[in-house]
């Protein structure tokens, strides 16, 4: 009996995700892979945090999404240079399609390289990009019981950021409910408060960031 056999569907991706990580570093770029579901407030936080570190830092963004270059539109307006990735339909991105991304940025002229990824809190935390870190995105606006619903998105991530806080008090997100569950999935994990409207935590989140790029790169 001839008994089919299918390959790992990953594998490819892990292939790929290795030499995305190697050209980073022979660029000596580090990568930031940020996840989260559609309407987390992914683009905002960018365009919140973005400006207060390309006098430093030179930057390029991958925008992942099912369609429109609307999110690339707004980095763009930024003056950073950026590259929309659709997937036609597909509800993440693979290694494979940011390498196609990559041939139209020049990475020798980059200090940081942001991924946004497809909105989506379930498949795109399943595939390694080549990025050095990962940051989840969680707003009040979503529930509380998110981390505890999806623990492959948080679980792996080097930090967890909670936007859209200046809606807390028209919520009920509870904070010490989601940051408990979060403890849960691990002990160290950390935890930004942010609010890309007020501008609460914006700074703390750049200074993370540049503290781990220098220690990434």
């Amino acid at each position: 009996m001839n008994i089919p056999v299918v390959e790992k569907i990953l594998r490819k991706n892990e292939q790929a995700a290795r030499q995305n990580r190697a050209c980073f570093d022979s660029h000596g770029l580090t990568c930031v892979n940020i996840l989260g579901g559609a309407g987390c407030g992914k683009t905002s936080l960018l365009e919140a945090v973005l400006p207060s570190l390309r006098d430093a830092l030179r930057i390029g963004v991958l925008e992942g999404d099912l369609a429109t270059t609307r999110d690339a539109e707004r980095i763009a307006a930024l003056q950073i240079p950026v590259v929309q990735i659709l997937t036609g339909g597909g509800c993440h991105l693979t290694a494979t399609l940011v390498d196609a991304g990559l041939q139209h940025l020049d990475l020798a002229a980059l200090d940081l390289l942001v991924i946004e990824n497809v909105g989506n809190p379930i498949c795109p935390a399943n595939f390694d990009l080549g990025e050095h870190l990962r940051l989840a995105v969680l707003s009040v606006t979503e529930g509380h019981d998110k981390p505890a619903k999806y623990p492959l998105l948080f679980k792996d991530t080097s930090l967890v950021v909670l936007t859209k806080c200046d809606l807390l008090p028209h919520t009920d997100f509870d904070v010490r409910a989601a940051e408990g569950d979060l403890r849960r999935l691990r002990p160290e994990l950390e935890i930004l408060s942010t609010s890309a409207r007020t501008g609460s935590g914006i700074d703390a989140l750049a200074a993370w960031l540049r503290a781990h790029i220098r220690r990434s790169a």
